[in-house]
């Protein structure tokens, strides 16, 4: 009987190259992070991210798709962020423990609960974290819309509440403080549907910015928005209270299957945004600098010749934004 390859096993040669070749174009397509000098924030949805094949590289009949060397891709682009926000983690966690494991003792990882329903989709947020240059600073919680509000995102609100549950935690970098708001936009039967949850959404993070006894006024929030088109009803709904998506993440591609020669015709779903100074409210102090996305489609597995849906399922449909802020 051979035996099952574990994630902290030496790989194959052909998988070693493979991520040589991954490295780098992380190195051509990221900046580099400093410590306390930087701040490098992803967001990633990890296309039904739960089981896993124990195989280096998993076969036509093999369900789930998702292998090692997957893991270790998708490890190795993880780690060129300080932290990392991660949606659509299923309720089986197989896949995410053995990311954990080829991370290494230096990443930390904090995760919500399942939203239970057919809504919630078996679905988890989280954070993936290095501990080296970032720090949780006290505060992880779930966003819940009050008895008074509820009208604001449906008539069964207060049975529902949001699809998926919106999670913040507080994190420490270099001297700032700043809260991570994760979620995922209820998809729906239409487009329509996602309008409400992401106007509450917006109105939320604008209490809580204006909130002089909040934990702090640095909120980003990030995520699959299920955003269709900058201008559109659900763009309009997320950034009504002032919410602003900086410039050149406009100009960026979100899936496997956007053009890059043409990102105005995207997608928008996955979004990074923040308030600033043209409010009323406390601006995000961190220092913007840039940001932008990765492609891994032609060097993730380049040996293996899969098709766009194949690679989906072995990493993802989307790809990962990130923003990076200078610190001091």
């Amino acid at each position: 009987m051979t035996d099952v390859p574990r994630i902290t096993d030496t790989p194959p040669e052909p998988v070693r190259e493979d991520l040589r070749l991954l490295e780098s174009a992380l190195d051509d397509a990221l900046p580099p992070r400093v410590l306390d000098r930087s701040l490098l924030i992803g967001t990633w949805n990890l296309r039904h991210f739960g089981g896993l094949t124990e195989k280096w590289r998993s076969e036509s009949g093999d369900s789930p798709k998702r292998d090692l060397q997957s893991v270790l891709t998708i490890a190795e682009i993880v780690r060129r962020f300080d932290v990392v926000a991660l949606q659509e983690v299923r309720g089986d966690l197989k896949a995410l423990r053995h990311t954990m494991k080829a991370l290494g003792d230096d990443w930390g990882l904090v995760l919500s609960d399942v939203t239970r329903g057919d809504p919630g989709n078996d679905e988890r947020l989280g954070f993936l974290f290095d501990r080296r240059t970032v720090r949780m600073s006290g505060l992880a919680g779930e966003l819940v819309v009050p008895a008074g509000e509820s009208d604001a995102i449906g008539e069964d609100a207060l049975r529902r509440q949001f699809a998926r549950t919106p999670y913040a935690v507080a994190f420490r970098c270099g001297g700032e403080t700043f809260i991570l708001v994760t979620l995922h936009v209820l998809w729906g039967d239409s487009a329509a549907e996602r309008t409400p949850e992401l106007r509450a959404i917006a109105e939320w993070l604008d209490d809580w910015a204006r909130d002089v006894n909040a934990w702090d006024h640095n909120l980003i929030a990030l995520g699959d928005f299920n955003i269709d088109r900058r201008g559109d009803e659900r763009y309009e709904a997320f950034t009504s209270t002032g919410l602003t998506v900086p410039d050149d993440l406009h100009r960026v591609p979100r899936t496997l299957w956007s053009d890059p020669e043409e990102p105005h015709l995207d997608k928008f779903y996955d979004q990074i945004a923040w308030f600033t100074a043209d409010g009323d409210r406390p601006a995000l102090s961190l220092d913007y600098r840039e940001g932008g996305y990765f492609d891994f489609e032609e060097v993730a597995l380049p040996r293996r010749e899969l098709s766009r849906t194949s690679l989906s399922w072995r990493i993802s449909d989307h790809y990962p934004l990130w923003a990076a802020f200078d610190l001091g």
